[in-house]
């Protein structure tokens, strides 16, 4: 059932965060569902600000951990893992929110307090499978991609593209870096959307209009929209 699926990922079996499947397929990917399995808890003395997670979600009601900063207050909590599906913060279920409010919520817990999470871990598959001989086995690296990427969109039908363009890249990278700096996030999909939106806009007004048509449940603040704008701008120039 789709509501058992946390993530899906391309061309790998694995909980890959860097092979995340998002906006964009190329026409040749295959595609990976990783599912709800093992439920665990964990208390937690909050003895850091911050603690070292970053958080995305699948969109529709599954916020999961996609990154573990090396040393951090989690990395040494060895039961939290990549992949994991937070459920409840302290009793509360979480599950219908956006990643960017989970990530809020467990910033803005007290520190030197102990909080509890509720976790989901995928469903681990293919652990015990070889491939039959090493001769046998396809490079990842070397899976054809085309080209052009069918785009998933919440609104309206899905359509073949052209992947983004190397100045694109550099602009989607860029927005990412902003994500993190004003809302503590990072998503590329998110970012990719934003550059999106502003492929032909001729000014900052024309962008702020596309973002909250696309992304308006964000609200994000005038200086992000303008830096943002500006890091669009620099890509095109190549000043990045």
């Amino acid at each position: 059932p789709p509501a058992q699926i946390m993530f899906c990922t391309l061309n790998t079996h694995k909980a890959d965060m860097d092979k995340l499947l998002g906006a964009q397929i190329g026409l040749e990917d295959f595609i990976f569902a990783h599912i709800k399995g093992q439920r665990k808890e964990v208390e937690i003395l909050k003895t850091d600000d911050v603690l070292g997670l970053t958080i995305t979600d699948n969109g529709t009601g599954c916020p999961f951990i996609k990154r573990i900063k090396e040393g951090s207050l989690m990395d040494q909590t060895k039961i939290i893992c990549v992949g994991d599906h937070i459920e409840t913060i302290n009793g509360k279920n979480v599950s219908d929110r956006r990643h960017y409010e989970v990530a809020k919520m467990l910033k803005d817990l007290e520190k030197d307090q102990v909080f509890k999470l509720e976790l989901i871990e995928p469903m681990k598959a293919f652990e015990k499978l070889e491939p039959r001989s090493k001769g046998g086995t396809l490079p990842e690296a070397k899976i054809p991609r085309g080209r052009e990427t069918l785009r998933l969109r919440t609104k309206g039908p899905a359509t073949v593209e052209e992947m983004p363009t190397e100045v694109e890249e550099k602009a989607i990278k860029k927005v990412d870096e902003l994500l993190e700096t004003y809302m503590g996030i990072r998503d590329i999909e998110l970012a990719a959307t934003m550059v999106e939106a502003g492929r032909d806009k001729k000014n900052p007004d024309e962008f702020a209009v596309a973002l909250d048509e696309t992304l308006g449940d964000f609200a994000f603040p005038d200086e992000f929209v303008f830096d943002v704008w500006g890091a669009i701008g620099d890509a095109k120039q190549g000043r990045l």
